[in-house]
Order: structure tokens, then sequence, then C-alpha cells
């Protein structure tokens, strides 16, 4: 079982985080928030591991409360 790497693989995390935030400059809550189901979906696609995911489930949930 393979773990979630919460360490930043980014060179540059600053670029990383505003190409995050310019997706979601001119769209609406509701476009935002379809926007961010299609890119977890893509994203988890590409891990294609459940129990990375689970644990990634998990730590965003903690995060969450």
């Amino acid at each position: 079982m393979a773990d979630l790497d919460t360490a930043s693989r980014f060179d540059n995390p600053d670029a990383a985080f505003h190409v995050l935030v310019d997706a979601h400059r001119d769209l609406d809550a509701e476009a935002s928030a379809e926007f961010n189901a299609r890119l977890v979906l893509l994203l988890a696609n590409h891990i294609g591991d459940l129990d990375v995911l689970r644990q990634a489930v998990s730590a965003a949930r903690k995060a969450a409360r």
C-alpha cells in the first residue's frame, strides 16, 4: 500500500498555487464548484490508488474541521 505524499513536489509551489487560483478567475460560485469537482476527479484518476485516495480524502476532511 502506498502512502499519501503531502510534501511539496513542485519546483515552484507558488506558481502551482497561482495556476489553481487563476483557473477560478471569472467563475461564479457554482461554476467554481463544478470546476473543482472535475479537477478532483481528474486528479483522483491520475493517482489511481484507492488507498492513497482514501488517505487524501481523510486529510482534507480533517483540515476542513
